[in-house]
């Protein structure tokens, strides 16, 4: 089986499993080598599918469910597994054994769970879906189903940090005209280059949105080689294509 971290808050809970899949483990070779759970990588589909199942199978889960990411702001309830992967950068469920799987290589996958209310979410926030807010929509999904915010524990995973994550001045301006409170998350570079905290950004989200516990992983995707895929690595190392890391999040089968 892969190996996956998970985080304090999360691992709590009755009746939840998640895990963070980093590229440890898995059979796909090359600029992909291990884990690479991404369907739309250039990747055998194969050896894709396989480590889905590897992933499946670590967690216990019946089935594993991605969707189309496209930076946006649309969370989608999911019911039964399907191949069909449609567009949201989040996923609800309160089906037991369907493992929800957010795929990323920088951006912030966040795992949320309400166990007493047996409902779980996952949601992919880039800057621009954070922006647009993602995290906002996964958590009134959470809601309408009988969830509540201040029962909800969030897992920020593994995504490009600080450090990693430089940016030019027109992304502050763009950030800073929707949320103003964000201007301590942008810290000074070489000439005009900014770093940005984009999983603070998405924490200070969660926190203004009145959840219960947060966690937050750490690890940093970019500068982690051995252990995560990473977009922003490959393209300063000129390669072709990236795999991608899944965060996982399922609720128990009786």
């Amino acid at each position: 089986m892969p190996p996956f971290d998970t985080t304090h808050h999360l691992s709590t809970l009755k009746g939840v499993k998640h895990g963070f899949f980093g590229r440890r483990g898995g059979v796909s070779t090359g600029i992909y080598a291990g884990l690479n759970l991404g369907l739309g990588s250039g990747d055998n589909a194969r050896s894709v599918r396989t480590n889905r199942h590897l992933v499946r199978d670590a967690l216990g889960a019946a089935t594993l469910q991605s969707c189309y990411q496209v930076h946006g702001n649309h969370c989608l309830l999911v019911t039964d597994a399907t191949d069909t992967r449609a567009e949201a950068d989040a996923m609800v469920t309160q089906t037991p054994g369907l493992a929800l799987c957010i795929l990323t290589a920088d951006c912030v996958p966040v795992l949320f769970a309400d166990a007493q209310a047996g409902i779980v979410g996952a949601a992919h926030a880039g800057w621009k879906g954070a922006l647009a807010g993602i995290c906002q929509s996964t958590l009134k999904m959470m809601e309408g189903l009988g969830a509540d915010r201040t029962r909800i524990t969030a897992a920020i995973g593994p995504a490009i940090q600080q450090p990693s994550y430089e940016v030019g001045p027109e992304l502050r301006d763009q950030i800073l005209s929707v949320a103003e409170w964000s201007a301590g998350l942008f810290h000074a570079g070489q000439g005009d280059r900014l770093h940005f905290d984009l999983p603070g950004f998405v924490r200070s989200v969660l926190l203004r949105e009145g959840v219960g516990a947060i966690d937050h992983h750490g690890a940093d995707t970019c500068a982690e080689a051995e252990t995560y895929f990473s977009n922003r690595r490959r393209h300063r190392l000129g390669e072709p294509d990236y795999g991608r890391n899944g965060s996982v999040i399922v609720l128990c089968e009786d």
